[in-house]
């Protein structure tokens, strides 16, 4: 693969993980409620179902999604939905003082991991940027002339470096805002702001054009 069409994915690829959006959101809060470690499982299921777009993508069904009007147009529904279904639970969840300032505590949560990964790859698998991105510009990154499985392969690994880390971030930052949420009323903000930017994410999505 080209040098220099690697380091404009990658350029390009930043960028768009980078900048908030539902799943740097989800990462957070998951990461305030169980912890850096169990939200990794939530990151996991972002990059699977970013990485499920990329195949169907490389397999040209990407193409078809852009094209597909009612395809498209369901998937967003669905995701906004599931945004605001989101946003509802946030808003409504206890507000108690995270009681998680141990790894001890953390792990005596009962929460499911496959619940964790089940949110991640909804939320990223519904993700618009991501879509865009798959559908209309990733093909543009392979040499149509040369052996496609390693660049594949090449591109699938630095989106899994790159998303995975920046994700890590995002969810190291809502485990640090624990810290802070050590009142019933700064709990019962922190869950109101993000039930309501999970709503308006989920409008937002859904009146997108």
């Amino acid at each position: 693969m080209d040098p220099m069409l690697w380091l404009t994915y990658v350029g390009v690829i930043t960028a768009l993980i980078a900048f908030p959006g539902p799943v740097a959101l989800l990462c957070t809060s998951q990461g305030l409620r169980h912890g850096r470690r169990r939200a990794l499982f939530t990151i996991a299921g972002g990059i699977v179902a970013a990485l499920v777009m990329m195949s169907l993508s490389a397999m040209g069904l990407g193409a078809v999604l852009a094209t597909s009007e009612t395809a498209f147009t369901l998937l967003k529904y669905l995701g906004a939905a599931y945004l605001v279904y989101l946003g509802v639970q946030a808003w409504r969840a206890p507000p108690e003082p995270p009681v998680v300032a141990t790894q001890e505590t953390r792990d005596a949560m009962p929460v499911s991991v496959w619940r964790l990964f089940r949110r991640g790859f909804t939320v990223g698998i519904s993700n618009p940027k991501d879509l865009l991105f798959f559908a209309a510009l990733f093909p543009g990154f392979i040499d149509l002339g040369a052996p496609q499985a390693p660049q594949f392969a090449l591109l699938a690994l630095t989106w899994l470096v790159i998303d995975g880390g920046l994700m890590t971030l995002y969810s190291s930052l809502g485990e640090r805002l624990g810290r802070w949420l050590g009142t019933r009323r700064r709990v019962r903000r922190f869950n109101r702001l993000t039930g309501g930017l999970f709503v308006v994410a989920g409008g937002s999505l859904a009146g997108a054009n």
